[in-house]
């Protein structure tokens, strides 16, 4: 029974890590981390060149249950859907790396937004988990938000409640939707930082 309890509480620690900062982790109110990348449509992306822009970064792993739970009842879609029309640019990452979960090519990355009906602006697929390090993204879903100066604004949670369960997310505050409205309004974001959620990123280590 006590091993039981501690492989339990050890699989809880790798879906649920401790927030806290590396040395390597972009801060809140500094400038976010440039990236250059091509998307699976064949597109060019460079984050700077958004300068001006509200930009969102969301880490993905279709095989993930949280991922599932936000996107399998439409929450993450809609979510989507309710930025970029506001003008904001809306970037799905997926750092899976070759042999691990969730890594996918062009091909399947285009059929799961298809099948999902998900609506980024872009989805780049990172195998190599340059931009994933870059941000200390930890958790599939992490969330980033980046104002028009190009400063960190959010980083963390898509919502308030960290249950698998999509019963959960009614009543929940979704963060990233919070941030994006004051930042259009012209305010500082109340909620800038917290712990994210998620199946951990599927980095090469």
């Amino acid at each position: 029974m006590r091993q039981l309890i501690l492989t339990s509480l050890a699989a809880f620690m790798i879906i649920m890590p401790l927030f806290t900062a590396s040395a390597a982790s972009p801060q809140i109110g500094q400038t976010a981390p440039d990236f250059e990348a091509t998307d699976i449509e064949g597109n060019p992306f460079k984050l700077s060149d958004h300068k001006g822009e509200i930009v969102v970064l969301e880490w993905t792993n279709a095989q993930c249950p949280f991922v599932m739970k936000h996107y399998d009842s439409n929450n993450m879609q809609n979510t989507q859907k309710q930025v970029t029309e506001k003008g904001i640019k809306w970037i799905t990452i997926n750092s899976s790396a070759q042999g691990r979960q969730g890594n996918v090519t062009n091909e399947e990355a285009a059929k799961i937004l298809e099948d999902k009906n998900a609506a980024p602006t872009a989805k780049i697929l990172d195998p190599s988990g340059e931009i994933g390090k870059m941000y200390d993204a930890k958790t599939t879903p992490h969330m980033f938000v980046i104002d028009a100066e190009g400063t960190l604004a959010y980083a963390g949670a898509i919502d308030s409640n960290a249950s698998p369960n999509p019963a959960t997310i009614e009543g929940a505050e979704n963060y990233v939707i919070a941030a994006v409205d004051e930042l259009l309004a012209g305010k500082a974001v109340t909620t800038s930082q917290t712990q994210p959620y998620g199946c951990s990123v599927k980095y090469d280590y």
